[in-house]
């Protein structure tokens, strides 16, 4: 059984005017199926079978971890519309037949792994998009979406709120960049294949998304407070809280990532964000402080340990342009006060 707060949003997400028609009968290819944004693009597909008629859609997910993948979609156990495989996409894929649409998500997101293991942040936005890329066009597949990131913008991009090709610098030098470079790398292989052999590769760049199933454990900083707040404990803030963020609802980014899969021009990158959701980092911690006054929760400031692995960010400010998403007739409609709560409480 789904969560209530998840069952709503999937009612939000498929009431969008899409031609959500365009899945019927499609082999879905999900890779990084379990993770936090792709994992809603999943429980999108399945909860459609479940209301519309016709042909079922049938997700293929391919996963690094078996185990937290089943417990991941424990509500949809033993179905036939869900097949799990595990699978390292820095690896050639297995044969699975006939495949109309690709969702390549699989990535080391979190800062923490920056780190701890640039050379696999790397080979999963490079190598494992090369492999998709070439099962797309292996099967001709409909449709290829390409999870990037804001990070492809750099720490002091051209201007702010920043579209698409206001790109700033970035240090190669400086081993946080194996995010950003390689999203960047990932990108142009989306646009060499679909230059070089027509594959219908499109690219949306998420900026900073919340909402249920995150991990509260990834080192976010975001992610951090939602833990807090959920274990009724001071909130725990670890920089004087002057950066900003655009924080989007997972919903209204989920209905971002569809509208560029079926509605998206191939070879074209689309930031989804919200650019009306933007607060610093005291801002957020203080709006959760009120959100649950009964928690009595205040703020606390303390320094990073020297063994900390989480990489911060030298980006101060960050707030995208979504004038080419708003384009395809995408806008988020949830604001950051309804979407924590929300969010608190599917942890509940």
């Amino acid at each position: 059984m789904r969560n209530p707060v998840v069952e709503e949003d999937l009612s939000a997400i498929l009431a969008a005017p899409l031609d959500w028609s365009r899945l019927e009968g499609a082999t879905i290819v999900v890779t990084g199926a379990a993770g936090f944004l792709p994992a809603y693009m999943v429980e999108t597909v399945l909860a459609r079978n479940e209301r519309a008629g016709g042909r079922p859609s049938r997700v293929v997910g391919f996963v690094r971890n078996l185990d937290r993948a089943r417990e991941r979609f424990r509500a949809y156990a033993n179905r036939d519309d869900l097949c799990l495989i595990k699978h390292d996409v820095t690896i050639a894929p297995p044969d699975i037949g006939g495949v109309d649409f690709i969702v390549h998500a699989a990535s080391q997101a979190s800062p923490v792994y920056y780190r701890t293991d640039p050379i696999g942040t790397i080979l999963a936005n490079t190598l494992g998009t090369e492999h998709m890329l070439r099962l797309a066009q292996k099967t001709r597949a409909t449709g290829l979406l390409f999870f990037s990131s804001g990070d492809v913008y750099g720490p002091l991009p051209a201007r702010t709120p920043t579209g698409e090709r206001d790109y700033g610098p970035v240090d190669c030098l400086d081993v946080r960049s194996c995010y950003g470079e390689s999203k960047r790398l990932g990108e142009n292989l989306c646009i060499a294949f679909h230059d070089q052999h027509g594959v219908p590769a499109t690219i949306v760049r998420p900026f900073h998304t919340y909402g249920p199933g995150m991990r509260l454990d990834d080192g976010r900083v975001f992610a951090d407070f939602v833990r807090d707040v959920v274990h009724h404990r001071p909130i725990v803030l670890k920089s004087d809280g002057s950066a900003t963020r655009a924080f989007c609802y997972l919903s209204d980014a989920t209905v971002g990532f569809f509208t560029a899969l079926l509605e998206g021009k191939p070879g074209e990158a689309y930031n989804i964000g919200n650019d009306e959701g933007e607060l610093s980092m005291a801002n957020l911690a203080h709006l959760l402080v009120e959100l649950f006054p009964d928690r009595k929760l205040t703020v606390v400031r303390q320094q990073r340990s020297s063994d900390d692995p989480y990489v911060p960010s030298r980006l101060m400010r960050s707030c995208p342009n979504i004038s080419l998403a708003r384009s395809l007739g995408w806008r988020p409609v949830v604001n950051p006060s309804t979407g924590f709560f929300r969010t608190v409480r599917s942890f509940e």
